[in-house]
């Protein structure tokens, strides 16, 4: 069974999805843009059984609190710190994070910050390279890093409408009619709630921070070598398949897995994913691989 709570955390009601024994390993699994949990509908029961699942939404998305932008700091070193404070408040002293899209820079933050605690990492289209970058569909948002003028702000709102929520979905897909419309419908309710575009433009503005701490995660990848399993959608309209492969050049122990899928492979692909999560999982964390890392130790 998924239940679905609420956290208080700094004043934020946190919303998240929680599933499996707590006894079991745990998994964080962190959303992206424009979504929220909702992207982990199917994955959760599908793994539950195993893991210890939770998939919160950051402020400003989902059912958590969306405090205005003059109340609340949309950075991703800020919403780094709540996700952090979630995870210490839910006493999780080992955990996975599976790290998509925006999820990517949260959980990187997290982990280099606590790399102890961090038994592996699940990429799907969770960039941490500068080559990861596709050129033009990041353009506008590079430009807006270097000048927030009016101009710059309006090409990106193009970003925050229905039809190119949609887009994100499908651009990609194998078989686009197959993929429900529920999860772009559901992004694009909360994207139209007042105010809402201007938290999505000061994120945009802050993932500019991003890029000059790509070394630092790099640095951590190749210092700790968190055992860490790659599930790209290879059809990727706004990360590259260079960025996929480039955490082959920093990791000795990765598993390394493409879809023939789009940003979205959870929409298509998340039997495979599921089966893929199970495999690393068992392979790299299993009680006898632990007793000989110790051993070794």
């Amino acid at each position: 069974m998924v239940s679905y709570k609420t956290m208080n955390v700094d004043d934020l009601d946190i919303f998240y999805r929680e599933a499996g024994s707590r006894d079991s390993q745990a998994i964080v699994l962190l959303h992206g843009f424009p979504t929220s949990s909702y992207m982990f509908r199917n994955l959760i029961p599908a793994l539950a059984d195993q893991f210890y699942l939770v998939a919160p939404d950051y402020p400003g998305y989902g059912n958590s609190s969306m405090p205005s932008v003059d109340e609340f700091d949309y950075s991703f070193d800020n919403i780094s710190h709540i996700m952090d404070r979630f995870i210490q408040l839910l006493d999780l002293s080992k955990y996975s994070l599976y790290l998509f899209d925006y999820g990517a820079p949260v959980g990187f933050r997290i982990a280099a910050k606590f790399p102890e605690k961090v038994e592996a990492l699940i990429v799907q289209n969770g960039n941490a390279y500068d080559e990861g970058l596709r050129e033009e569909f990041w353009a506008p948002i590079k430009a807006y890093w270097k000048d927030r003028s009016s101009r710059n702000e309006a090409a990106l709102k193009k970003l925050l409408t229905p039809e190119a929520t949609k887009w994100q979905y499908t651009e990609g897909a194998r078989s686009a009619d197959t993929i429900s419309p529920d999860g772009w419908n559901m992004d694009t309710f909360f994207l139209d709630r007042p105010d809402n575009d201007r938290v999505q433009l000061e994120l945009f503005y802050s993932y500019g921070t991003n890029p000059p701490l790509y070394a630092s995660w790099q640095a951590y990848l190749r210092e700790y070598q968190p055992p860490t399993l790659v599930a790209w959608g290879r059809n990727d309209p706004a990360f590259t398949l260079d960025g996929a492969h480039a955490y082959q050049r920093d990791l000795k122990d990765v598993d390394f897995n493409l879809l023939n899928t789009g940003h979205f492979a959870l929409e298509e692909d998340c039997d495979t994913i599921a089966e893929h999560i199970r495999r690393f999982m068992g392979s790299r964390l299993s009680p006898e691989k632990e007793a000989t890392k110790a051993e070794a130790k």
